[in-house]
């Protein structure tokens, strides 16, 4: 079983805090240090098989390393997204990351709309016919806003 972890840490700021965003009244940043990794369990002993640490948000503002989005396996993989806007993928068997990518930013759109990657939380990536997609963007509770959908496939197109 893989397990990615969440224990996030809200604390309120001022407003103009770096990385601040708003919520009713207040505004709310992330503990950059708080949070965070993936593990696999063995399911008939509880045993710990692996655990990988969120490897750090670099002094992003409004960062943290909780991986609160549900987790994707597929033969040999597993993929987590996290609220500092990574999706990655780690061996299954190791818990190695293999692949990171930064969905946080600007992208051009297919309807012309423009479009922002950000947090990715709640759902996780789906596979369907080789290609990978997630959405990217989730300002509740402090996270990155953003609308957009991304599509990953292994040639790239």
């Amino acid at each position: 079983m893989y397990v990615a972890l969440s224990d996030v840490k809200l604390e309120v700021v001022p407003a103009e805090s770096a990385g601040a965003q708003p919520f009713g009244p207040v505004h709310l940043r992330y503990d950059p240090e708080r949070g965070g990794g993936l593990g696999a369990l063995d399911l008939a002993t509880g045993n710990v098989v692996w655990k990988t640490p969120h490897p750090g948000c670099e002094q992003r503002p409004g960062c943290s390393p909780a991986q609160s989005a549900a987790v994707t396996a597929i033969p040999g993989i597993v993929f987590s997204g996290g609220l500092d806007g990574h999706l990655r993928a780690y061996a299954a068997d190791t818990g190695r990351i293999v692949w990171d990518v930064d969905t946080v930013g600007p992208y051009r759109t297919v309807n012309g709309v423009p479009g922002q990657g950000g947090s990715l939380d709640g759902p996780g990536p789906i596979v369907v016919d080789g290609t990978l997609y997630v959405g990217s963007g989730y300002a509740l509770f402090g996270g990155m806003p953003g609308n957009v959908l991304l599509a990953y496939t292994v040639d790239g197109k």
